[in-house]
């Protein structure tokens, strides 16, 4: 608990092996898995629009760890944060922009790439499994 506190008030520098990076690793790994059984079995458009929706999914997830990030940065200097909607919503319309683009040239899947979206669900699945491990096999906490 001691440890969660630091982190967000910048206390203890995060551990390269922490939460965030094992969600991020997960997310990686079920997207190259889908993207990779996809490409055996699946219709081509299928398999692009996995790998367009897991990668926007990457770098979505690295751009919010980023602004958050900042955010907390600058709460902790003490300085009045600014919020700035708009870089919020350039991430999303990045995103959309990206998805209709190649919807509208029928290089994806419209349902593929929101799968593909979706890669966190599976990145959270693997850690709660990870979590259960540890908390009832192992009788100990991770985190």
């Amino acid at each position: 608990m001691n440890e969660t506190v630091n982190s967000v008030i910048g206390g203890a520098p995060a551990r390269p092996d922490g939460l965030e990076a094992r969600i991020f690793r997960s997310m990686l790994l079920a997207v190259a898995i889908v993207t990779a059984i996809s490409a055996l079995v699946g219709p081509w458009r299928v398999t692009t629009g996995l790998l367009l929706g897991g990668l926007l999914s990457l770098v979505n997830y690295r751009w919010l760890h980023g602004s958050v990030a900042a955010l907390l940065n600058v709460q902790q200097a003490g300085k009045r944060p600014r919020p700035r909607i708009w870089k919020h919503a350039l991430r999303y319309l990045v995103i959309a922009g990206a998805v209709f683009a190649a919807y509208k040239l029928r290089i994806v899947s419209l349902p593929a790439v929101i799968a593909g979206l979706c890669s966190f669900v599976a990145a959270f699945f693997v850690e709660a499994f990870r979590q259960f491990y540890f908390a009832i096999i192992r009788r100990e906490e991770s985190f």
